[in-house]
């Protein structure tokens, strides 16, 4: 299972990464084309960065959850080590029922864009929409690692990240 994390892990790495330099292009070529008369004025290229930052959002936030980097408000007083730990297990509970309803929802979602395409890049939406489904499965997957991890320690702060 470590393994298949690991491997996991690597693979958004790269994706998110993969994903920034792909955005770069459309942005790119948006400024030049208005600042200059070198290049045409493109109109897939505002459709085509928005489409890339929702998965960059997406890879994110997802590899935020691998490496427990999400954010957390701290409103109670320090308690003993027993009390924290329950506290993190109902708070990553909590987290695993959103994952659950956006894996949900993202699937009704994914199926209702099934059928359409964008406006100007002709591109079909489900390319977007699975976006949701994969990244509330994947949220499922690392919570639950991290709830029921039989160590206590975890791996993803022990191993390099490529972000």
């Amino acid at each position: 299972m470590k393994k298949l994390l690991f491997i996991i892990d690597g693979l958004l790495s790269f994706l998110l990464i993969f994903t920034v330099l792909l955005l770069l292009v459309p942005v790119s070529l948006q400024i030049f084309s208005r600042y200059t008369d070198l290049i045409p004025r493109y109109m897939w290229t505002e459709e085509m960065s928005r489409f890339f930052f929702v998965w960059l959002i997406m890879l994110g936030a997802t590899l935020g959850v691998r490496e427990k980097m999400h954010f957390d408000v701290d409103f109670l007083p320090q308690l003993s080590d027993k009390v924290n730990r329950r506290l993190l297990f109902v708070c990553q509970f909590f987290m695993l029922i959103f994952s659950a309803v956006i894996f949900y929802w993202g699937i009704e979602f994914t199926q209702f864009g099934w059928n359409q395409t964008s406006e100007l890049a002709d591109m079909p939406m489900w390319w977007i929409f699975i976006a949701w489904p994969i990244s509330g499965f994947l949220w499922m997957v690392f919570l639950l690692h991290h709830m029921f991890n039989p160590t206590g320690v975890d791996e993803s702060l022990q191993q390099e990240s490529a972000v």
